[in-house]
């Protein structure tokens, strides 16, 4: 007797490693179609090249980025990867242009893979005094004639805002492709597919998730044949989410608009503490005026908010006086704020900047935050009581 189907509104975890193609005729018929790479095929065959689970979260997320398609992955770095190799050609592949204020992950990925393994040829675009030279980068763009462009649209840890429209215009003018890490903008203020990016990447560990407890990646687009290759390149390197994990990605996504505007909201209020704070000397935060790219924010965002992170560092003669602070506020904060090396989470976060990145940059007392949606009143009590033990 055959199951009565179940009126349930959502779509089910589908565990299947394979599913079932009934005779040989419709096994042929299922691989052969299987070569044209649809987002959705006609028939499931093995869930690492598509798993019905995944792919009613993908619509989900396509929802939010409003893209033809979208294709998770295990973790960020996967998407990344993905993203970036579809545009690999052999030894036809022209250089590839790095913006280098990005997430230390994927530097490290430029380095080990593409550099040392893949032997690719990288080129990396500076910022001058916490800003870049669009000037510059149309110089850069001439002399190596890149493939593809990599840009964050909010970098990582100093929270520069480029301006990715009016990179996109150089880039395609120029013949390069422009994929952008979109993590820590998200599409609450700014979808940079509508400004013509060719493909959209996401940590989906971060806001899309929002609660600390799922590692995804994702990436988006337009281009149907970009999606084919994307599809291709999961496929055969194995980087597809559990339909477990996409389930309770598609579950927590549903409610990433609200979590996120709350968190804008309470990174906006902690802003203003710190600026005001006598043991604080600097914060880096898109809204500030004095944020040497806030007119980019301004232009990029659309008066939409400024994201939910925010760094700063104490104030001190001396290096060691500056570490010192730093200590005493992660010691004071730390029942209600955490040491993870993450973002996005529900509640505040933090990270210490030199650890993570050494002497990159230069103040050794720099704190990065990435703020909750929890309660804003706890959350200031939190963070001045914790100020305060500094000075």
């Amino acid at each position: 007797m055959k199951n009565k189907p179940v009126n349930s509104s959502r779509t089910p975890v589908y565990r299947d490693a394979g599913f079932e193609l009934y005779d040989a005729e419709t096994t042929k018929n299922a691989f052969s179609l299987e070569t044209e790479n649809q987002r959705t095929p006609d028939l499931y065959i093995y869930s690492r090249y598509r798993n019905p689970t995944v792919t009613a979260a993908e619509e989900e997320i396509m929802k939010l980025e409003a893209c033809n398609w979208a294709l998770l992955t295990q973790s960020g770095m996967s998407a990344i990867d993905t993203a970036v190799s579809v545009f690999q050609n052999g030894n036809l592949t022209r250089p590839w242009l790095f913006f280098s204020e990005i997430y230390g992950g994927t530097i490290s990925f430029i380095e080990s893979v593409l550099k040392k393994r893949r032997g690719l040829k990288i080129h990396t675009f500076n910022p001058d005094k916490e800003k870049y030279s669009l000037d510059e980068l149309e110089k850069i763009l001439r002399d190596i004639d890149p493939e593809i462009i990599y840009v964050e649209a909010v970098s990582n840890p100093m929270l520069i805002v480029t301006d990715v429209e009016q990179v996109i215009e150089l880039a395609h003018r120029n013949g390069a492709k422009v994929i952008v890490d979109n993590t820590f903008a998200t599409p609450v203020l700014f979808k940079p597919l509508e400004s013509g990016a060719d493909i959209v990447v996401h940590s989906a560990t971060k806001y899309f998730s929002g609660h600390g407890n799922i590692t995804a990646g994702v990436l988006c687009g337009n281009d149907m044949e970009l999606m084919k290759a994307a599809i291709e390149y999961r496929k055969f390197v194995g980087h597809m989410i559990s339909p477990d994990d996409a389930y309770r990605l598609h579950t927590q996504v549903q409610t990433f608009e609200l979590r996120f505007r709350q968190q804008c909201l309470n990174a906006s209020g902690i802003t203003e503490i710190l600026k005001n704070h006598r043991a604080v000397r600097k914060v880096w935060y898109p809204g500030l005026t004095e944020h040497a790219s806030h007119k980019e924010a301004i232009k990029l965002f659309g008066g939409r908010g400024f994201g939910a992170m925010v760094t700063f560092d104490f104030d001190g003669d001396l290096a060691e006086v500056k570490r010192k602070r730093r200590d005493r506020f992660i010691n004071a904060a730390s029942e209600r704020i955490k040491l993870i090396p993450s973002l996005g989470d529900s509640k505040t976060i933090l990270m210490p900047v030199e650890s993570v990145w050494g002497a990159k940059y230069p103040e050794p007392g720099m704190i990065r935050l990435s703020v909750g949606f929890e309660n804003f009143s706890l959350l200031e009590k939190t963070i001045i009581e914790a100020l305060d033990t500094t000075l």
